[in-house]
């Protein structure tokens, strides 16, 4: 069974481990996959949407099994907020989504994004690593280390297999 990942993200990678345990002789193909939405998502709305677009990128590849995380941010009452949705896809049209950690994001940041800049941008300014996208992430930093990017997309991934199990057997 081959299982697509719309990511060269090691941290998103590393978060579809689930599912390659899970299904024998399974094989993750990392699939270049457009999320076709902003680079920088402002909503739950199209964070989802393009989590769930690389999913179906990832099955219009080739994939038995697509798997799509998409990360972005939300404004609420209280100010913007980091979130991030997960997606799974398969040769049958089904989809499922689910989302994870919410967590409120600094002034500085904020700032930046409503500026027009990325929020990986950002982090990698603030952390001076600009490839703090590809392990701890904005969650990584703002949790003091206690929570990292792959961490927090391995929790929608561990939903998403549950959710897709339960409806292959429902």
């Amino acid at each position: 069974m081959k299982i697509g990942i719309g990511s060269s993200n090691p941290a998103k990678i590393k978060a579809a481990q689930p599912f390659i345990t899970h299904f024998e002789d399974a094989e993750l193909v990392s699939y270049a996959s457009d999320s076709l939405v902003a680079a920088q998502p402002f909503s739950d709305e199209e964070t989802k949407i393009g989590a769930i677009n690389r999913a179906r990128d990832c099955v219009k590849q080739g994939a038995d099994i697509g798997i799509g995380f998409e990360g972005g941010v939300m404004e609420m009452e209280d100010g913007m907020y980091l979130c991030n949705w997960g997606a799974v896809a398969d040769q049958h049209g089904n989809v499922y989504s689910a989302a994870g950690a919410r967590i409120l994001l600094p002034s500085v940041i904020v700032t930046g994004l409503k500026q027009g800049k990325e929020l990986g941008t950002l982090m990698g300014d603030l952390t001076k690593d600009p490839e703090i996208r590809k392990k701890d992430g904005a969650i990584g930093v703002f949790t003091s280390g206690m929570l990292s990017r792959s961490e927090m997309f391995l929790h929608i991934s561990t939903i998403l297999l549950g959710h897709y199990i339960y409806s292959l057997n429902k």
